[in-house]
């Protein structure tokens, strides 16, 4: 599988990553997938302390253990849970990441973290303190590099000019074009990679996605987003899904597309799909004109 050099470091991640949270809170099952996904080329692991309630990252690393040098592991910090308080709270101090890293650390049973990221992020977070603390982890060598994992324009565009981040984790898709306005282009100016999430759109971009149109997507209607499957059908002559899959990584910002799977089945379409070539210049041109490109409506 090919493999991309994750903005400055030395990270070289597979062109398809493995979403982890897909993997349920069985360990033979999960154990299973994940190990499928090593196999066939995968080498980006993407998880965070907060899926299910940290069962994720212990999966995670029971399942690499033995094969922890072929893994890019990545997972995330901030979503903290306050005893006696109902949901999350957020909570992006240095104090809360120095400590929370102890306990992924743990669950994932190693001793490093390839990517630590930073799981959203406000304008009215202590950024400062913040990136120290990552900085403080790079020293250290607990990790290797760090990102943030946000949908927030001026939230990216300060980590950008006052941190040493290698990656953006974003939301990106035929449907979700939005970094194109200004996030892309500013990222690959700077030489950091994304990280593209959602590639098939909640589904809506799968070849069986039909039946979940109803739900709309992103202010979308069912009649609308009809239109933009029939459109992609027209526009490219391979499966949509695979359209989907490959469309990110046309732009020269996105480093891997992160795709989840909760079967053998599913993990195996999206690699043997990433396999495929890159769409042409005239496949980008009629996905473009099939959606039209959506802009963020607040720039938080």
């Amino acid at each position: 599988m090919k493999r991309n050099t994750l903005g400055m470091s030395d990270l070289s991640v597979s062109e398809i990553g493995f979403g982890c949270m897909s993997i349920g809170t069985e360990e033979n099952a999960a154990s299973l997938l994940l190990h499928e996904a090593l196999d066939l080329g995968i080498n980006l692991l993407d998880t965070a302390d907060l899926y299910d309630s940290g069962r994720n990252e212990e999966l995670v690393g029971k399942a690499i253990k033995g094969r922890r040098s072929e893994v890019v592991l990545a997972t995330k910090v901030g979503n903290r849970r306050v005893p006696g308080q109902e949901g999350l709270a957020w909570d992006a101090s240095k104090a809360y990441i120095l400590s929370a890293v102890k306990d992924s650390l743990r669950r994932l049973g190693t001793d490093y973290i390839d990517l630590y990221q930073l799981h959203g992020g406000t304008l009215d977070d202590p950024i400062d303190d913040t990136i120290e603390a990552f900085e403080q982890l790079k020293r250290e060598g607990v990790i290797r590099y760090y990102g943030i994992s946000s949908i927030r324009p001026n939230v990216i565009r300060e980590y950008v000019s006052r941190s040493n981040i290698v990656s953006v984790m974003s939301q990106y898709s035929i449907l979700d074009r939005r970094p194109e306005e200004d996030v892309l282009p500013l990222l690959r100016s700077k030489g950091i990679s994304v990280l593209a999430r959602g590639p098939v759109a909640s589904g809506m971009l799968a070849d069986s996605g039909d039946g979940k149109l109803s739900k709309g997507y992103l202010g979308y209607g069912e009649e609308e987003l009809r239109r933009f499957r029939a459109g992609l059908r027209s526009a490219v002559d391979r499966p949509l899904a695979e359209a989907a899959l490959r469309y990110p990584l046309a732009d020269a910002a996105v480093g891997c597309v992160i795709a989840g799977a909760s079967t053998p089945e599913q993990l195996r379409a999206n690699v043997a799909a990433i396999a495929q070539a890159p769409l042409s210049a005239q496949e980008l041109a009629g996905i473009r004109s099939a959606v039209p490109a959506n802009v963020y409506a607040q720039h938080r």
